[in-house]
């Protein structure tokens, strides 16, 4: 077995034979000699004189051991098996619900929010009327904050496990095959809600269950087992040997329990900023070098540097996207981007954003493991009040920014609650706007033209990832007090994104069922 790279012009789209001949030609052999291929990967490169779809095939020639093919193993009946308790539908606890199924244990899964559909009511009525259910929004409810915040699947990483395990499954429920090769895999908001479905209904068929509505409030655990319970009106929600906590990275509540329990929790260094809206046409013009046609994809981007000592980067970049208010809570103003499928929105959106640690915000210390949250919470309700309190967002242009300047005019926005002029040079801590200009200058040397009087900063991004850590036995991933108990994904801080979280669900639900 071999892997050779082959190129195409990413205007055609080559069929499997020019593939295989191709790959063939590479290799100076003959077509009969090719036992067996398959593509592993596909990724655009815009660099040379022509924008080229580079293809990374394996081979196996005759006389070789055929390619390992990879499966799914399959979903077992678990109607009377040993439940196992999930807190939260988002990736790592739908996935590791999926992995309990082919294991022989019944997933039971205790979701805060509503299913897909009914969450899509909610949502509008965020985006329009500002009305926010802390209980259904763009991070809480089934499939969680992936759901409706663009499906990337950027992942390639394969030190949480082998990624065909996320990427297979997520096909088997209706996502396209592409995702399989993609350089940068993405489904889209408005694809990943029959996929989520679909999952559901495969967990209901196989003896699983799936409780929406369920917030849960309390956690005991007595005589070997735990006690979960949801609300004040629900008694005991559940009862099982073992749980898997996959609340995700804005379920704050969950810390405040853990704080009241005395359960050991750490402070988790986060990063903020703002989110930087561009005309997805001149991220097009700068990435493609002048080469764009309407056959190619939207354009992304990826940019980090060093200013002042700290980390600046792009995070969750959005082409032709749009800006959502991802608050999960009343009186705080939070910004997120999504994309559909299609990417086909007339702008760009990224979070920019500055790497916060405890040792910056020292005057949150008597917070103790919870310091990185409070002070997260203190920004966001602080844009919230900025403007006589709702979610409209605060925005500066780009240059005005820099300049220390509140913009007179601002360029249309895709955030459908609005913007408003607003000097986030202000606003933002000091230590944060003062690298985020320091940034932009360092971006438009490596993208020219990205600094911009056309680029629109609005605040703030805070919820990159959890600003807490929820910690475990690296062995058993149980957490070091409390036997059984299986934190997991974004929320327990050891995972980013649908992917890795879905593969630390997965992991978890093993150490659970006692295979690792």
């Amino acid at each position: 077995m071999r892997e050779i790279e082959v190129a195409f012009d990413a205007d055609r789209n080559p069929s499997p034979d020019e593939l295989r001949k191709e790959a063939a030609k590479t290799l100076g052999i003959g077509l009969r000699e090719v036992a067996d291929w398959e593509v592993v990967r596909r990724s655009l490169d815009a660099r040379g004189k022509k924008v080229l779809y580079r293809y990374r095939i394996r081979i196996a020639l005759k006389g070789e051991a055929p390619l390992e093919k990879f499966t799914i193993p399959e979903y077992k009946d678990v109607s009377g098996a040993e439940p196992v308790i999930v807190i939260g539908a988002g990736p790592a606890g739908l996935f590791a619900a999926l992995t309990l199924l082919q294991e022989g244990y019944k997933p039971v899964i205790l979701e805060r929010g509503k299913n897909v559909h009914q969450r899509k009511f909610d949502i509008a009525k965020l985006s329009r009327e500002h009305i926010v259910n802390p209980d259904s929004n763009y991070c809480f409810g089934e499939g969680g904050a992936g759901t409706f915040s663009d499906g990337k699947l950027y992942t390639r990483s394969t030190k949480r496990g082998d990624i065909r395990k996320v990427l297979y499954q997520l096909v088997r429920f209706g996502a396209d095959e592409s995702i399989l090769i993609q350089a940068h895999p993405h489904i889209g908001s408005d694809r990943l809600p029959r996929i989520i479905e679909n999952i559901r209904n495969c967990i209901l068929e196989h003896g699983g269950e799936v409780r929406f509505g369920s917030k849960v409030t309390d956690l005991e655990y007595g005589n070997g087992r735990w006690k979960v319970r949801c609300g004040e009106s629900c008694g005991t929600s559940g009862e099982a040997r073992r749980v898997i906590l996959a609340a995700g990275h804005s379920a704050r509540d969950m810390y405040e329990l853990f704080a009241r329990r005395n359960w050991t929790l750490e402070a988790k260094g986060f990063a903020l900023g703002v989110r930087a809206e561009h005309p997805q046409s001149l991220i097009n013009e700068i990435q493609y070098r002048g080469k764009y046609n309407a056959s190619l994809p939207a354009a992304e981007y990826s940019l980090v540097t060093q200013a002042g000592g700290k980390g600046v980067f792009s995070f969750c970049m959005c082409p032709g996207g749009i800006l959502i208010p991802a608050a999960t809570a009343p009186g705080e103003v939070v910004l997120n981007g999504m994309s559909n499928s299609m990417r086909n929105s007339r702008w760009a959106n990224a979070g920019i954003v500055v790497s916060v640690n405890p040792q910056d915000v020292p005057e949150y210390a008597r917070y103790g493991p919870l310091q990185l949250l409070r002070f997260q919470q203190y920004v966001e309700r602080k844009i919230f009040l900025h403007n006589g309190g709702c979610l409209k967002a605060p925005a500066q242009r780009m240059d005005d920014f820099a300049n220390n300047r509140i913009s007179s005019d601002l360029p249309a926005s895709s955030y459908v609650p609005g913007t408003y002029p607003a000097p986030l040079q202000e606003i933002l801590p000091d230590f944060i706007a003062s690298r985020l200009r320091e940034a932009f200058t360092e971006f438009n040397k490596k993208m020219r033209g990205y600094y911009t009087r056309e680029a629109l900063l609005l605040g703030v991004e805070s919820r990159t990832s959890s600003p807490v850590r929820i910690p475990r036995d690296p062995v058993t991933f149980e957490h070091p007090q409390l036997r059984g108990l299986y934190p997991c994904g974004e929320g327990a801080g050891y995972a980013g994104g649908i992917v890795s979280s879905a593969l630390d669900g997965i992991n978890a639900a093993m150490k659970a069922a006692g295979k690792m």
